[in-house]
């Protein structure tokens, strides 16, 4: 007699034979002799985890334990007893190294909506908290030299300082742009839409959104890493992977330099004026700019982005992170926004 299977495990499949994670699975060494089979179910495994919204990894393995037709289906040998938790964990470390999630992302992306015409891209950041001790701080990977002390003397010339912003506008790779950017777990702090100021420990997640609620690349960086050092490398990102129009942001990327970067992409952008910039960055100085009627419409389609954050937190595991170290801090995420966009795909589709 045949099984029936839940909606969540035929949304869960459904999601599988989309993304066709088993197709990232590397099949060389580095598993510890596990046969490629098991790679298989053990990455099938951790995109259900995502899918049912379990918040640890004993508690895939309890899953599995009772639902033989979960472990069926992962593709366990039902003869076998279900693997220990130290090959679990040993599993999501090899994924995280080879971002086998990232990869399985990018492809779903670029098979799904790389020959489409995208309207809009909604970018904004989100919060994500984690159990572990904030890193010291680091020097900058491009730090410049120690200045002299005093005014410089006559006929001197000094090079001038430039932010991060303004070195990637120079011409950096999309690869160096991403080594730039501090990745360790710190401490960040921001302040609500009531004027409230918080902080927590942990990283950021940086989105670009699709019209449809559908992610089209993420990056992850330490907490205290502001926004708008994030837009030029996500946009350089996004753009290798869809056609897209308008760059829609908020009052926290109001830079004349990532204006610039839209535009060079041929990309209208659409951003937030905030009128606490100082007027070397805002030469209204400080005046609140308003959009213009047809442009503020567009704009209303920016909270699509914070839709998307509120899902991945309350429906596929970014609320609680249990892991440590940047590389499985972004395959835990990566899962749950590889998971999002094959689910909105499918809403799409039916």
């Amino acid at each position: 007699m045949g099984v029936r299977l839940t909606p969540k495990l035929e949304q869960l499949l459904r999601i599988w034979e989309m993304v066709q994670i088993e197709r990232f699975v590397p099949v060389g060494r580095g598993w510890v002799g596990r046969p490629a089979r098991e790679r298989t179910a053990l990455a099938r495994a951790f995109v259900a985890k995502a899918v049912l919204g379990l918040p640890t990894t004993v508690a895939l393995m309890e899953r599995l334990r009772v639902d033989g037709c979960l472990r069926r289906l992962c593709g366990f040998d039902g003869r076998r007893k279900l693997p220990g938790a130290w090959l679990f964990s040993r599993a999501f470390a090899a994924l995280a190294q080879q971002d086998v999630a990232g990869a399985a992302h990018a492809a779903l992306i670029k098979a799904q909506l790389g020959d489409q015409l995208i309207g809009h891209i909604a970018r904004d950041a989100t919060e994500i908290q984690a159990r572990e001790k904030p890193a010291k701080a680091q020097p900058p990977v491009a730090a410049p030299p120690p200045r002299k002390r005093g005014h410089p003397r006559q006929g001197e010339k000094r090079p001038p300082v430039l932010t991060r912003i303004q070195r990637q506008m120079q011409g950096m790779s999309l690869s160096a742009m991403l080594a730039d950017l501090p990745r360790a777990c710190d401490v960040g702090s921001k302040t609500n839409s009531k004027g409230f100021k918080s902080s927590w420990i942990g990283y950021k997640l940086h989105l670009d959104v699709a019209d449809g609620q559908i992610p089209i690349s993420a990056l992850v960086t330490g907490a205290s890493v502001h926004d708008s050092q994030v837009a030029i490398p996500l946009a350089t990102l996004t753009a290798a992977r869809v056609t897209s129009l308008y760059d829609l942001m908020d009052a926290a990327y109001c830079s004349p330099l990532i204006r610039q970067h839209s535009r060079d992409l041929n990309h209208i952008p659409l951003i937030d004026h905030d009128q606490r910039k100082s007027p070397r960055d805002n030469p209204r100085g400080g005046q609140k700019i308003d959009f213009a009627p047809h442009a503020a419409e567009r704009f209303k389609t920016r909270t699509q982005v914070e839709r998307v954050n509120a899902r991945l937190k309350d429906e596929f595991g970014a609320r609680w992170l249990r892991v440590r170290g940047h590389s499985k801090v972004t395959a835990h995420l990566m899962l749950a926004v590889l998971v999002l966009a094959a689910d909105q795909l499918l809403r799409l589709v039916t």
